[in-house]
């Protein structure tokens, strides 16, 4: 009688540790031959052919999870090994090697396994006609398959006796954080989440995750990070549940998170259903009258918390076992987080405001108020309870100690306890661009233009177009820049305030406005370049050629589309933000805001709000002075291209760049521009498989303008 046990050792372990399941790996294996031998009608295990497959390599102490003995334990319980590394092609060498070469039919196949990857089997081995196949896992992988009826599934849990133990966490996260930045740590968030998780379900299965912090009070932790580096303070609550561990609030302060903390654990335990095993993570000795009462409730009682940071109380109490974080965490110290972050590629991720922004943006506050750039730390701690960057004093003086760490900040030397800004550092260097970029704009377009404030859309607008924010991790989205603009409002750079909109007082807008409070410290190149934006009166469009070149193409394509929208439709105006849209592919940074403020300048162009008769409110628009010299030599030139193009076609010549070089002798053509635009306007068309050739839409609007202007003019071509 031909009899296997196959055993699926990865899958089996794998699934034991995903569900928190603890196994004695002799008793499994000793337990499963033996129930194998058992259910085959055999006299004894000798007489099973017991193979346990796995990639073995990974046994050999490198996993942390699994036993470097694993291999030894199923040796010696009477298993043939199978090295298996790569489970694509599991089943096809077990068949290979067992079952080729067999010259007997299987009697009885067992195979231990939650994987579909040993499914094949069942199909292509040769078994008698009164052959039993068994399948003992987690769940029935066959279950819905044409021979499921024919498998006999038993959970493999029950065949082992396996009892699982329930796990509830509780995570008192505002005393880890703070303990963990206390001993030199820096809080990594995201592998503290993965290790807590692992550690819990090593213990059984987990049923309750819970931490607790004054989650969305500024200030109120230290500094969390994630795998990248980047501040994620504000994301701490989605990430944890992420993870299936629920981010309850409590005020900032000692007491309010004990109390929510013990009430929790006291009523979970009370409950019929209640976990078997207590994790509770804080080194705070309050909690030890808790521990007791779980242990007198039969309860098992384990503690995580950090070594430096524990109350003895709770390290002696005899009922609880400790676990400390730093031994199943991997947790960087600041210097070591210091060194590795000068030589990470900080381009690579997105920059978003963090406490370091805080750190950065009111150090230079300090620094234009006193007049130099080194400034006492007491007093910098002083400046961020202010702002409510921070909660406390203490947790000032550790802002600042990890952004000293961090290389953020120096500390001067002679023991003055004084600070200064590394303004070669990449997120001080970012943070004041970013800072400058927005504090200009806002500023010059209230002395500019005027107003009592900016509309919060318009900045928003007018940041995505801003050319020196094209930076990798900037500028990336309105959500970024919301973010930014929202964390100068917090550091009492700009005021935020919500005012009746002019053409609807029912709804409330939101409009941001400078603190007059703040003394503005940007760069002189920042203004020499928001200034140039202004200082263009006079300017032709040969003359902007040499200097913004884009500029210069984008004005050109605004006066065409605007002046074919209006000449078409009768009206006397082009909706902005449609003419925006329709020219976004060629906007190149800032070059439509810019050639509309350059239009605006030279009295070619006027954005005004206009009536919309398809609207009760009114709608931002721009119409064109046809009169001007700048509109009168673009529409010129459009005439003139067009004529270029008519007389191709009334040839019968292939439209292309080099038909119109030869064509056109006297005069030299920026043929990609003006290609580009006939082809945006839909006066050419490619010619499907035929790259640089086009067809002219002889109908269109423009062309029969220009065609019948023509008419007029008897033997002029163009």
């Amino acid at each position: 009688m031909a009899a296997y046990l196959i055993v699926d050792v990865d899958d089996l372990l794998q699934q034991f540790l995903q569900r928190g399941i603890s196994v004695d790996l002799q008793e499994m294996a000793v337990g499963l031959r033996g129930s194998a031998a058992l259910a085959a009608g055999l006299i004894g295990p000798d007489k099973l052919k017991a193979v346990a497959v796995a990639d073995w390599n990974q046994y050999r102490g490198q996993n942390p999870s699994f036993s470097p003995n694993t291999r030894r334990i199923f040796q010696t319980a009477g298993y043939e090994l199978f090295d298996m590394p790569h489970r694509a092609s599991l089943a096809d060498s077990l068949i290979m090697h067992y079952f080729s070469f067999d010259p007997e039919p299987v009697d009885e196949l067992i195979l231990a396994t939650t994987s579909a990857d040993l499914v094949p089997l069942v199909q292509r081995v040769r078994t008698t006609r009164n052959a039993r196949i068994r399948l003992w896992g987690s769940e029935n992988v066959l279950e819905g398959t044409p021979f499921a009826g024919d498998i006999i599934f038993q959970p493999l849990e029950s065949l082992l006796g396996i009892q699982t133990k329930n796990v509830a966490v509780y995570i008192d996260f505002e005393n880890i954080a703070i303990s963990l930045t206390e001993q030199g740590y820096t809080v990594n968030l995201d592998h503290l989440i993965e290790r807590f998780v692992v550690q819990a379900k090593a213990h059984g299965q987990l049923v309750k995750m819970a931490a607790y912090a004054p989650w969305g009070q500024r200030g109120s932790l230290p500094p969390l990070v994630d795998s990248t580096g980047r501040e994620v303070a504000d994301e701490a609550p989605s990430r944890l549940m992420l993870a299936n561990i629920d981010p309850v609030f409590n005020l900032p302060g000692k007491n309010s998170a004990d109390m929510r903390i013990a009430r929790d654990v006291i009523t979970d335990a009370g409950h019929v259903d209640a976990a078997d095993v207590f994790v509770m993570a804080t080194g705070d000795r309050d909690f030890n009258q808790v521990l007791n009462s779980l242990r007198a409730r039969g309860k098992q009682v384990i503690v995580w918390s950090v070594r430096g940071s524990t109350s003895r109380q709770i390290e002696n109490n005899p009922g609880v076992t400790m676990e400390y974080i730093e031994d199943f965490t991997n947790l960087q110290t600041h210097q070591s987080w210091s060194a590795a972050s000068a030589t990470a590629d900080h381009d690579a991720t997105a920059f978003t405001p963090s406490q370091w922004s805080s750190v950065i943006v009111q150090m230079d506050r300090l620094a234009v108020q006193r007049g130099t750039e080194a400034i006492p730390s007491d007093e910098l701690v002083s400046q961020l309870q202010k702002v409510g960057a921070v909660v406390s004093q203490p947790r000032g003086e550790e802002l600042v100690l990890q952004a000293i760490s961090l290389g953020i900040l120096k500390a001067l030397p002679g023991g003055s306890g004084n600070v200064r800004l590394d303004g070669m550092h990449p997120i001080v260097e970012k943070t004041r661009l970013i800072t400058s970029r927005i504090v200009v704009r806002v500023q010059r377009t209230l002395q500019v233009r005027g107003w009592e404030y900016v509309n919060y859309g318009f900045l928003l607008k007018g940041l995505a177009m801003d050319r020196d924010l094209d930076r990798p991790g900037c500028n990336y989205s309105d959500q970024w820049r919301s973010d930014w603009i929202d964390c100068l409002v917090r550091e009492q750079v700009l005021v935020r305030e919500l005012i009746p909109h002019r053409h609807n007082p029912d709804d409330l807008v939101p409009v941001i406005k400078m603190n007059p409070n703040f003394e503005v410290q940007v760069t002189d190149d920042a203004l020499h370049d928001e200034a140039q934006s202004f200082d263009w009166e006079g300017m032709t469009l040969t003359a902007l050629d040499r200097i913004e070149p884009d500029t210069a193409d984008m004005a050109r394509r605004v006066v065409v589309s605007v002046e074919q929208f209006t000449s078409f439709r009768g009206f006397s105006w082009c909706p902005l933000g449609s003419l925006h849209k329709r020219l976004l592919a060629f906007d190149t940074g800032s070059s439509f805001q810019r050639s509309v403020e350059y239009l605006i300048a030279n009295d070619a162009a006027e954005v005004n709000e206009y009536p919309n008769p398809q609207s009760d409110f009114f709608t931002k628009g721009i119409s064109l002075n046809l009169a001007s010299a700048i509109c009168r030599q673009v529409l010129a030139d459009r005439d003139a291209f067009i004529r270029l193009l008519l007389t191709l076609y009334e040839r019968n010549m292939v439209i292309s760049d080099q038909s119109v070089r030869q064509l056109e002798t006297e005069r030299t053509w920026d043929l990609d521009l003006w290609f580009s635009v006939m082809e945006s306007e839909n006066v050419l068309n490619a010619v499907p498989g035929r790259p640089g050739q086009y067809s002219l839409f002889r109908t269109h609007h423009t062309v029969n303008l220009v065609a019948d202007a023509r008419r007029e003019r008897p033997g002029s071509l163009r």
